[in-house]
């Protein structure tokens, strides 16, 4: 399979976005080169089942609780190594007793540590929904998080064209798969309402410096349409943190270094969904 960059890419991509998503390419392209989109294509149709990713959030909202996407990841860019040991399979079943409504599993390698094998063995372990948290750029990558057994996928809106993020929601679709639509402003909001998906992700951590502000979910959530579904995205450490999002409109949210960091996550997690 040939794998060819897009024509055009959103300008004036922040650094360390711009960066991540050219060595991406070439990943891509390595790894498509070795198992061609025919094969990732019939590997997503043998996956068995999908778990209903925006289902379970709502059905966590519509009971009274924060719909907690608990988040397992290894290392990150602007954190370093965040757990050691860390095991994704005890991760997944603390935060699935902790009363978490879905998990996000980071799998990329060269930023984040992060593996297919992580989210597989996160998955395994519980009967949450599962996002597969990586910088999606082609169809190739979408048919393989449906292989790994991924139930949703992430969109950055700030990496990607309208014509790319289209197509990748397409693709996800075709899958019955999720889709979350990351936005950090409001014209990359404006952006991610021309998809079909209900889940808008605002993420409170400004790409160009990496520090995150959780006012930017109180500026951005009341902009997205009752019929969308905002997830506050980073710098959410404490229960006046949620609910404040709570107040803003976020009342699901996505969590990971701050519970990761935890010597009890599950009590951590459990705090998180009860805070609103």
């Amino acid at each position: 399979m040939n794998v060819a960059a897009p024509d055009t890419i959103v300008p004036v991509l922040p650094d360390t976005l711009a960066r991540i998503i050219e060595e991406k390419w070439v990943e891509v392209r390595e790894r498509s080169a070795a198992v061609p989109q025919a094969e990732m294509e019939r590997r997503a149709a043998d996956a068995g089942p999908q778990r209903d990713f925006t289902g379970a959030l709502c059905h966590a909202v519509a009971e009274g609780r924060i719909g907690l996407i608990a988040e397992i990841k290894r290392a990150s860019p602007s954190g370093g190594l965040i757990r050691d040991p860390f095991s994704p399979a005890e991760l997944a079943r603390s935060y699935e007793a902790a009363g978490a409504a879905c998990l996000s599993v980071l799998t990329d390698t060269p930023w984040f540590q992060g593996t297919s094998e992580h989210l597989i063995e996160a998955r395994a372990a519980c009967k949450l929904p599962v996002l597969r948290k990586d910088f999606m750029i082609h169809p190739w990558q979408v048919f393989e998080s449906r292989a790994m057994g991924a139930d949703a996928i992430l969109l950055i809106m700030a990496g990607l064209s309208d014509a790319q993020a289209d197509e990748l929601e397409e693709v996800a679709r075709s899958l019955d798969m999720a889709v979350l639509a990351e936005v950090h402003d409001e014209r990359e909001l404006e952006r991610a309402l021309g998809l079909e998906t209900r889940l808008i992700g605002v993420n409170n951590r400004c790409l160009k410096r990496l520090v995150t502000d959780i006012a930017t979910t109180e500026r951005l959530a009341p902009l997205v349409p009752a019929d969308r579904i905002p997830v506050a995205e980073s710098g959410i450490r404490t229960p006046e943190d949620v609910r404040r999002m709570a107040m803003a409109g976020a009342r699901c949210i996505l969590v990971g270094e701050h519970l990761l960091r935890q010597p009890d996550v599950e009590s951590a997690a459990r705090a998180m969904v009860q805070a609103g």
